[in-house]
């Protein structure tokens, strides 16, 4: 009996000193690492390195580092004076004073604007923006197919770079694999120059695995930028027609323009090339030659993620919804906001701004749509509008009050707002603006209203359990 007794205070003691190494862990990590965690995310860290430190200790590690990697933030221009927050003022002007606040490069110009309507016609521009290429081609994407579209894509890039063009293939290290291993000897044997973006086994950033690039971007000659949602495999624009049960191609916005917006994106792709090779990076100096000497429209590049010093398109999201005044419109394929982003949409629903959220009836992660309802009742108590489509949306847009239109990579989820890499571009020209929301209001005219069921306590259980847990982490 004294055995057992002895055997069990030794347990009790050896636990409590783990226990207390994994909190000093998290302690000294936050305080020196200046880690902004959401505070039910450090409640769950806590807990979880309290009652399985075995476990959460390893996992903190290996996931839990949230540090900013980039550079400090530059400060703002010298003419740049910040004024106090004018409420009167339009969402677009905020943005933009908020934009440069935050570091972000100004405004630029483009031209040639064209939004594709389905994937056949974002096919055709990224096959025309390859063949067209004179002297480069940059491309990044999160995942790149092992199928007859990724196959199409691969066969062209190798072609390209016969020719005599600079062709670089940045993938990120997880998402690479997600469709099956890439063949980069391939690619690199045609001289493709390709890389893999923070690979989990080999990264040389400890505790930085969790953090993956999700931009989507190809760039030719610093002049043609295709940019938006889709990654670069079958589902995304054609579908799969090989499988013993056909698959329609999910729905999905993508763009492409031409301009100096595109030579800012460029840029955007070799600070990630550099960061992905450990490569020395010479910034790109945009000259007065650049600028188009007649009136254009303007957009702004708008990246996020643990390379820049504020969470930007979270940003520029929140400051939106709350200084909208007419409409909000968004379609997202994953809507599972945090606090701050919920009051913002559901104050602006309760004075009676028009709130509209597209998403799919179900989409890829079942997680995802499990995690959703909770925030969608208190939209809808709001008074807020949500529609599900019947078949799986990709696209990544949010229109407030036809004065900006943010469309890009990034979802409304923490995953997105709070860890990944991400691009956006902000629109501020008001034909285009609604060229978008037209596209948007297509999806919304094919779907059904949501409608709020009250959830029973197994439902409300198992919800705060993902919200608390499992998309905070």
């Amino acid at each position: 009996m004294r055995a057992d007794l002895s055997v069990l205070l030794q347990w009790v003691t050896l636990h409590g000193l783990i226990v207390m190494l994994g909190l000093a862990i998290y302690v000294a990590a936050s305080h020196t690492l200046r880690q902004r965690r959401n505070p039910s995310a450090a409640i769950a860290w806590v807990i979880a390195l309290v009652l399985l430190p075995y476990v959460a200790l390893p996992l903190y590690i290996v996931f839990g580092n949230r540090k900013r990697m980039g550079r400090a933030q530059a400060p703002p221009p010298a003419h740049f004076t910040i004024q106090a927050a004018d409420t009167s003022s339009p969402p677009a002007a905020g943005s933009r004073q908020l934009a440069s606040a935050m570091g972000l490069p100004g405004p630029s110009p483009y031209q040639q604007l064209n939004i594709h309507e389905n994937g056949d016609q974002a096919l055709q521009a990224l096959r025309s923006l390859i063949d067209g290429a004179a002297r480069t081609i940059d491309i990044c994407t999160f995942i790149f197919g092992r199928d007859g579209l990724g196959d199409e894509i691969a066969q062209s890039l190798k072609r390209r770079a016969r020719d005599g063009v600079r062709v670089r293939l940045l993938l990120d290290g997880l998402g690479a694999y997600l469709s099956g291993p890439p063949d980069l000897k391939a690619l690199s044997a045609a001289g493709v120059q390709t890389a893999l973006f923070v690979p989990p086994l080999r990264s040389p950033l400890r505790g930085r695995t969790n953090l993956r690039n999700h931009r989507k971007m190809a760039i030719a000659d610093g002049d043609w930028l295709w940019c938006g949602g889709r990654n670069l495999a079958s589902e995304y624009f054609v579908g799969d027609a090989a499988s013993s049960r056909e698959k329609p191609p999910w729905i999905d916005l993508t763009f492409d323009l031409r301009g100096t917006l595109a030579l800012q994106a460029q840029q955007r792709f070799a600070q990630d090339w550099a960061f992905a090779t450990e490569a020395p990076h010479s910034k790109t100096v945009l000259s007065a030659d650049a600028e188009p000497r007649v009136r254009t429209s303007k957009a702004q590049l708008v990246a996020s993620g643990p390379d820049q010093a504020d969470d930007t398109v979270y940003a520029l999201l929140v400051s939106g919804f709350f200084a909208s005044r007419r409409r909000i419109l968004a379609v997202t394929p994953y809507f599972v906001p945090n606090p701050t982003m919920m009051l913002s949409l559901s104050l602006a629903a309760r004075r009676g701004v028009t709130v509209d959220l597209v998403l799919p009836e179900k989409s890829n992660h079942g997680l995802a749509d499990m995690a959703r309802h909770r925030a969608l009742r208190e939209l809808t108590a709001a008074g807020a509008r949500i529609w599900f489509l019947p078949r799986m949306i990709h696209a990544k847009a949010v229109i407030i009050d036809d004065e900006i239109a943010l469309v890009g990579s990034a979802n409304l989820d923490e995953r997105s707002l709070f860890l990944n890499y991400e691009l956006m571009v902000a629109f501020y020209d008001a034909t285009d603006i609604q060229r978008f929301a037209q596209w948007i209001e297509r999806q919304r005219d094919a779907s059904q209203p949501y409608r709020a069921q009250p959830p029973g306590l197994a439902r409300e259980v198992s919800e705060g359990l993902l919200l608390w847990l499992a998309f905070q982490l």
